[in-house]
């Protein structure tokens, strides 16, 4: 009577352990669900109130000038030197001629000769309209 080495079993698993792997895959998750609101978000500042603003919703053809605290400039959220803000702007009214209106989102803490440089730069680079953008106050504060 011979024996067949299939007959004897190795004690060797066959199966793939995932246990490993999702654990892994987990913790890459979590590592991105925390960088990247990080990554988007970009241009961050607390901008000033204003009183009986009408409500617009945001929209992304539209071109948008931000600056924070720390003077730092971001056309449409992404950073931008100061030096190269002039192209940078030009070629965004080329790609809509019919509407060169720039939005600007400054922080309510930036100086206001900056405001005022900035708002310079974009005319001489073709904008017709220059709008500071606002956030609308608060009912409590309404009440004051």
């Amino acid at each position: 009577m011979s024996m067949k080495v299939e007959d004897w079993g190795s004690g060797v698993m066959a199966d793939i352990n995932v246990t490993p792997m999702v654990d892994v895959m987990l913790v890459l998750l979590i590592i991105f669900m925390v960088v990247t609101p990080a990554i988007i978000a970009g241009f961050q500042a607390t901008l000033p109130e204003g009183d009986n603003l009408k409500e617009r919703p945001e929209e992304e053809a539209r071109t948008t000038l931000g600056i924070d605290l720390a003077h730092n400039y971001y056309l449409n959220k992404r950073p931008v030197a100061f030096a190269a803000l002039p192209d940078m702007l030009a070629n965004e009214f080329l790609k809509h001629p019919e509407d060169k209106v720039l939005f600007i989102k400054a922080d309510q803490g930036l100086p206001y000769g900056e405001l005022m440089r900035a708002m310079d730069l974009a005319r001489n680079a073709g904008a017709r309209v220059v709008a500071a953008v606002t956030t609308q106050k608060t009912a409590e504060k309404n009440k004051r």
